[in-house]
């Protein structure tokens, strides 16, 4: 095909320079024996700092980090823990790997995130805990849901995945509910090539954690191998944590690039109607880790006519999250209109550093087709 002749342009990649590799290289020559925690508690130490929480534990994955703290928060069977229908399976994951049972409601129409007028009525006295996952950098409203949270008595947890960068009044995603978690993966603004973190400011959720983390070793034991509890075993690795070192020395510019591409695509497609693009509300700032945009439902345009022009292009483009009640192992609840609608008619777009703005401008002529070539 002629489209294929073009250089591809890929959804996502990371920005690594040589100072991560420089650190990586250091990892894998000295950090052994006594040296093998060393870029771990220094990738610990500056995420602390750069989230402004107290307490953080580098996972080898999001997930991971999600499964020990609800596991701290004794969530288990026959519990349920509510969350948004539109989300990765990896946030529902822990909560059926502890038998408990996710509770899936609609998302808003333009955050795509957890509708918070609809999680009161979702509330049952089964209920241990309320997930607020900020889907594609886009943030949840936490003012209401933490108001929700404390009335009930209920734990907000924040599964800030994709979201570094994006900050709620002041405060950083991941920094404000019960506990915060983060991924690392390939794809994301900041990464260590496969990893997460857990995050809190609570004492004693830190030590359960850190527990639970150490294979159910508590900290202060002096048997050697003896096990207080059974635990996990989530570690990010001394050399994914020096990558981490050197990604989080430049977590500045890595997040304000993927903010002037958000930004680009805007500018660019401002004058198309019927398109809306993540947003940022009064007061926030989106991170921008996935740029996406979703079509009105009057423009007939389809995923699939969007996955075919983007081929055509020779342009990764990324599906948005079908609704997790849609997949066969959960209850289906087509109630949640949002979330089994927008995902027909929206696509992620290309985001990585790199990006040139001839690269942008072919992303934005696929978009223009099909608005242009309607009946």
């Amino acid at each position: 095909m002629m489209g294929n002749s073009k250089p591809r342009i890929h959804y996502t990649k990371p920005s690594i320079t040589e100072l991560e590799v420089k650190y990586a290289t250091d990892a894998a020559r000295n950090g052994w024996g006594e040296h093998c925690y060393d870029y771990i508690r220094r990738f610990e130490e500056a995420f602390k700092q750069h989230l402004g929480v107290k307490y953080a534990i580098a996972t080898s994955s999001c997930t991971g980090a999600l499964h020990m703290g609800m596991a701290a928060l004794d969530i288990g069977p026959g519990d349920e823990v509510i969350m948004a229908d539109t989300n990765w399976i990896a946030t529902a994951a822990p909560i059926v790997h502890l038998g408990a049972k996710p509770i899936f409601i609609d998302i808003l129409p333009d955050s795509w995130c957890i509708n918070p007028d609809l999680i009161e009525a979702a509330i049952t006295p089964k209920t241990k805990a309320i997930v607020a996952v900020h889907l594609y950098g886009n943030l949840c409203d936490m003012d209401k849901l933490l108001a929700i949270g404390e009335k009930h008595g209920i734990p907000v947890i924040e599964d800030a995945a994709e979201a570094i960068g994006s900050i709620y009044h002041g405060k950083r995603a991941g920094s404000m509910g019960a506990f915060g978690s983060f991924s690392f993966h390939g794809t994301k603004t900041l990464t260590t090539g496969e990893g997460g973190i857990f995050v809190t400011n609570d004492d004693k959720l830190y030590e359960t954690v850190l527990t639970l983390s150490n294979h159910g070793r508590a900290r202060g034991q002096t048997k050697q191998f003896w096990a207080d509890r059974v635990g996990f075993k989530y570690k990010m690795s001394n050399i994914q944590a020096a990558i981490g070192c050197g990604q989080i020395e430049r977590i500045e510019e890595l997040v304000s690039r993927k903010r002037e591409i958000l930004s680009c695509y805007k500018e660019q497609l401002a004058s198309l109607p019927g398109i809306h693009l993540n947003p940022e509300q009064e007061k926030t700032v989106n991170g921008a880790w996935m740029p996406t945009f979703v079509f009105d439902e009057e423009t007939g345009i389809t995923r699939e006519k969007l996955q075919s022009a983007f081929a055509e292009e020779n342009v990764d483009a990324r599906v948005f999250f079908w609704p997790l009640s849609s997949l066969d192992m959960f209850e289906s609840v087509q109630s949640n209109i949002n979330a089994w609608s927008i995902p027909g008619r929206s696509i992620n777009l290309p985001s990585y550093h790199d990006m040139s703005l001839k690269d942008i401008e072919r992303v934005v002529g696929v978009i223009r087709k099909p608005l242009s070539s309607r009946d």
